[in-house]
Formats: structure tokens, sequence, C-alpha cells
């Protein structure tokens, strides 16, 4: 039975804010929660987009974090399809799209983030795509079927995660793929070039082209469909359909039009937070894509936008709401899925953090797990066909670890004996 002694009120419906309302239930809160979300499909999950749902594996029910019914069973109020357009501070309200005014006692803003857009000329023509919603992948599923069975070509700006995972797919459809990235190998960002090649590697096995240093300067088309992309190195590809994989921002406008503290576009962006996810207005809380937390392992200012973050960091924020202890300093991870290689990555490690990268296993055969030190210290770990050894290599992150580089490289010595 719910009271209305209390209203918490969660703007985002994705899992991170799905989590947070789940939690206040488990927790025993028995006040008003409210979720309101922008999109009219229930709160889903985003990896299935560019993994499983993608290459039609998974069916289009499995996406989502609770069965439909669930949110009346357990007296979450839904809003969907409805934007929260302001937030007023003093008065403790937000404003609905249909000008609607809810009052809270606490607030989670859990917006997400939505993708960076190309500024380039032909962005408008009917075969240019994103993907971060469901109403994304099921367009792209249609036009991956349509490449695969026609021979077409895809063109894809920026060689992240999700540019790297809808090339595997693209493939996997039958389609012609090029990949434009304007560093010289794919997740530079994220992994350096050391690690990094063996992903251009795996995808030019399957077919995949490169254009390494180079960016898109234009799309050409005729009669609203595309036909090419030109590069700022001159270079022209065919291509009948683009997708723009060139990263995300996260969703801030609502904070900064509530006067919010937040991190400069140029350093990530993001809500700023505190260990218990907590912004600098006591009474509203940031989880998912959109908090910027200062770390304690790394000492610095992460905005995480992993599925992982979502899920553990939507609960963390819901107990701090309710004035429970906490503090959120859980080691980055992610996993990716391409061809048939399976991957997780825990830690941070950009480049010019690290001063050493060794490889545990083969290579060759991408079975082994790497680690990005620092004068000897693991920042992060990733194991690539290598299974259930997550646990241990974020322990050896979250340590401080500093192990012997030859055992570290060894795989007859057992990964937890380098925790000593």
């Amino acid at each position: 039975m719910v009271d209305a002694h209390q209203t918490f009120v969660i703007v985002g419906g994705g899992l991170a804010g799905a989590k947070a309302a789940e939690t206040l239930r488990s927790e025993g809160f028995t006040g008003r929660v409210i979720l309101v979300g922008d999109e009219r499909d229930h709160p889903y999950e985003r990896p299935p987009l560019s993994k499983g749902y993608l290459l039609g594996k998974e069916e289009r029910d499995s996406v989502f974090v609770h069965e439909p019914g669930w949110y009346a069973q357990a007296d979450v109020e839904l809003h969907l399809g409805q934007p929260v357009v302001a937030i007023d501070r003093e008065a403790k309200s937000v404003r609905l799209g249909d000008g609607a005014v809810v009052h809270y006692d606490k607030l989670l803003l859990a917006t997400g983030a939505e993708p960076r857009r190309l500024d380039v000329p032909g962005t408008g023509l009917a075969g240019v795509h994103h993907l971060r919603r469901l109403a994304h992948a099921d367009r792209l599923r249609q036009v991956l079927t349509a490449l695969g069975r026609d021979n077409g070509h895809l063109v894809i700006a920026g060689a992240g995660w999700i540019g790297l995972e809808i090339a595997a797919a693209a493939r996997e459809y039958g389609a012609e793929v090029t990949v434009v990235e304007r560093e010289p190998t794919p997740l530079h960002a994220v992994l350096g070039p050391e690690v990094g090649q063996m992903f251009a590697d795996l995808h030019a096995e399957h077919g995949v082209r490169f254009h390494f240093g180079a960016s898109l300067t234009e799309i050409i088309g005729q009669d609203g469909m595309v036909l090419a992309v030109h590069t700022d190195d001159g270079e022209e590809h065919p291509a009948h359909d683009v997708l723009a994989a060139i990263g995300a921002a996260p969703r801030t406008a609502l904070a900064e039009a509530a006067g919010l503290d937040l991190v400069e576009r140029a350093h990530g962006g993001g809500i700023v937070v505190d260990t218990s996810l907590r912004t600098s207005d006591p009474d509203i809380f940031a989880a998912g894509d959109v908090a910027a937390l200062h770390h304690p392992l790394f000492d610095t200012r992460l905005r995480v936008e992993h599925w992982a973050n979502a899920l553990n960091g939507g609960p963390a924020a819901a107990r701090a709401m309710l004035g429970h202890d906490v503090r959120y300093d859980r080691v980055p991870y992610f996993f990716s899925d391409q061809y048939d290689v399976g991957l997780e990555y825990s830690g941070w490690a950009p480049p010019g953090s690290y001063d050493q990268v060794v490889a545990r296993g083969d290579v060759g055969k991408r079975e082994f797990i790497a680690f990005w030190l620092s004068e000897g210290r693991v920042l992060a770990g990733m194991n690539v066909n290598v299974w259930d050894v997550t646990e241990t290599v974020q322990e050896l992150i979250r340590t401080g670890a500093r192990p012997d580089v030859e055992r570290l490289a060894d795989p007859s010595v057992p990964l937890e004996s380098l925790l000593a």
C-alpha cells in the first residue's frame, strides 16, 4: 500500500531509472515512486541494440528491464513518452511536457546520453543513422537486412565500441562496410594503439575496410538518398547508408537550466555528483551515463557510459535517496561481442595514463588478458575469450596491486596469487 508521505521522482526511463525504482521498493519505501521517460517504450537495456537484438538473435521483448505489468504491481507510476521540461528546485517540483507539475521530496536524474551528430553537409538524407534508442535499432535491423540482400555499402563514422559492434553485425548480414576513423587505430581513446590494432586486424579479416586518420566532411546524395561520403583527405567512399558512431553527449540540459554543478564539456561533461551520487542540490541525485563522479581509485572525475554503471548506479542512488550510507566506487566495467570474440574490460587507462601494456596468453589466437600499468600498478585489464577472471582483475585494480610483470604475463601462474 502506497502512502503519500513522500514522493520520489525519477527522470529517465532507462536501466538506471528502472533499477532505482525497483530498489526503492525492495528497500521498503512506501511513498510514491514516479518514473518519467520520454520514450514510449517501457524501460529497456541498451547493449542488445548493438548486439543480440540487432543481429536478430534476441526477441524484442527480451530487452525490457521488467515485464510491463511489474510497474503496476510495484506501484510505480509510469509517465512514458513524456519529457520533463523543467525543474523548480525552490518549489521542489518538475514540470512535464503536457504542463503537469509534479512535486518531489527526492529527485533522481537518470537522463542518459544522446548520440553526437555529424556536423557535415548531407546529414538530413534518409540513409543517415544513429543508434541509441530501441526505435533506432528497429530501423537499423531493416537497413542491414536490405544492405546484405543487395550487397549494399555501409559507411560508419567512428571506430569506437558502437561502431565496431555494428560493423560486425553488418558483415554478418552480408553488407559491405567501411569505417572512417580519425585516430590511427580502433578504440584508440580507450585501449591505446597496442591493443586497438588487434581490433583492426579482427575486422579486416572479416572484410571490413578501415580508413584511418580521416574524418567525414560531406555525405553526397541524390533524391534524398545517400550515394557516397567524402573525407578530409580528399577520398570518396561509396555508400548507401551512413552510421554516425562518434560518441555520446550527456543529457544535462535539465540540470544546467536548474543551476546544478556540471563538468565542463571539454572534460567529458555530466552532472557533478559525490560518492553517494548526490548533486550540488542535497535533494537531487544523478546516476548512469549523465553522472560524473570523482573516482577515488583513479583520482579523477569519471563519467562512465556503460551498462554496468547504469545497472549498479541506479540502485546506489536509490539507497542514498533513502538516507543510507552509500559510497559508489565500483571499478568501471563493460563488455563487447564482435564475431567470435567476446571480451570484458575493467578499469580506466586512457592513452597517457599508462606506461606499459602486458599481455597474458595468446594474442594471436585472441585468447588473452591485457593489463595496462602505470609504474607497475594495474590500472585496467581486458580479458579476451578468457572467462571467469573479471573479479580477480578488478581486485588487482582496486587494491592498487603492483605484481611482478613476468608473473603477470605467465598464464601458468594463478591470477589470484598475484593479489598476495
